[in-house]
């Protein structure tokens, strides 16, 4: 499907990630397509797998989860079910990155005090060895894709110049 991006799609997500409450009316103007076919593009762009969703950016201290760390696991074997487990029983581990190098899994953790995150820290200890950052603060929240498409492609068609 990213082969058949052009710049209406990509217009489309730039606008869906900036507000994903935006009405399809209101979309359709932002994109200059009628309240139709962006009804049409977007449910491709969800059908396809492009759009995975809609969620809503939360301030994780105000939501009473004012320490935020990242943990880097060193998981032994290969038997992963008791880190997946984990990982569905634990709220707290907002992501999970499998990782090539030294480390096995990349986690950004959510805890309501240090104690919370020892606390958490200590169930993956069980699981392998870790190492734990704290972070200070977010320079760059996450910001969704660029947009464009990486490297000048649009439609297939390499950017002039």
């Amino acid at each position: 499907m990213t082969e058949n991006l052009d710049a209406t799609d990509w217009a489309i997500l730039t606008e869906l990630q900036r507000d994903g409450r935006l009405s399809l009316t209101e979309l359709g103007k932002r994109v200059s397509l009628s309240a139709s076919a962006a009804t049409e593009r977007v449910r491709r762009l969800e059908s396809a797998g492009v759009i995975t969703g809609y969620h809503a950016r939360v301030d994780l201290a105000k939501a009473g989860l004012p320490v935020t760390a990242v943990v880097r696991l060193k998981y032994p074997g290969n038997r992963h079910a008791p880190l997946h487990a984990l990982l569905r029983e634990r709220a707290e581990i907002l992501e999970c990155l499998r990782t090539t190098g030294e480390d096995c899994y990349l986690l950004k953790i959510a805890a309501t005090s240090l104690g919370h995150l020892e606390t958490m820290v200590d169930e993956l200890l069980e699981l392998g060895s870790t190492t734990t950052n704290l972070v200070y603060s977010e320079p760059l929240p996450y910001r969704g894709l660029p947009a464009g498409p990486v490297g000048g492609r649009v439609g297939g068609q390499t950017g002039g110049g």
